[in-house]
């Protein structure tokens, strides 16, 4: 298990990403916001231990960098942001869950309100230690 706040941000997100390459499973140690039962955040981080199949690295609205993937216990699609993985561990393992095919190959459209992202593309044969600096440079864009 790594805990990120041994190493980097950028030290995580390379990891994780590598697991994205390599389609690894990554179980995290997460914050989440708790939510009332009628849905309403309340503002208060709860802990939180999610086995994971990342598909997509983006970039929110108010800068924060988030890993899209499919959540093995519930198989639907969730975003963690990056500065809330407390720890992390990728398996050795293969994606088990089914991702959702688009409706279209159209990007989604930018919500007129609320949070919105930026899907960074970035060359898969290039080496990882390029994709990240590539992923850098458009995030201080």
């Amino acid at each position: 298990m790594k805990r990120t706040v041994n190493e980097t941000q950028h030290q995580t997100l390379v990891r994780l990403i590598a697991a994205l390459d390599k389609q690894q499973p990554v179980t995290v140690t997460y914050f989440k916001e708790e939510k009332t039962e009628a849905g309403k955040k309340t503002g208060r981080l709860v802990e939180t231990v999610r086995t994971i199949e990342i598909y997509d690295v983006t970039v929110s609205l108010d800068g924060d960098i988030l890993i899209v993937a499919m959540d093995r216990e519930t198989g639907e699609s969730r975003n963690f942001r990056l500065d809330r993985i407390q720890a992390y561990t990728v398996h050795r393992t293969a994606y088990t869950v089914t991702r959702p095919a688009r409706a279209d190959d159209k990007p989604a459209k930018r919500p007129e309100q609320g949070i919105a992202t930026v899907t960074v593309i970035y060359p898969i044969d290039a080496p990882i230690a390029a994709r990240i600096a590539q992923l850098a440079d458009q995030l201080a864009a």
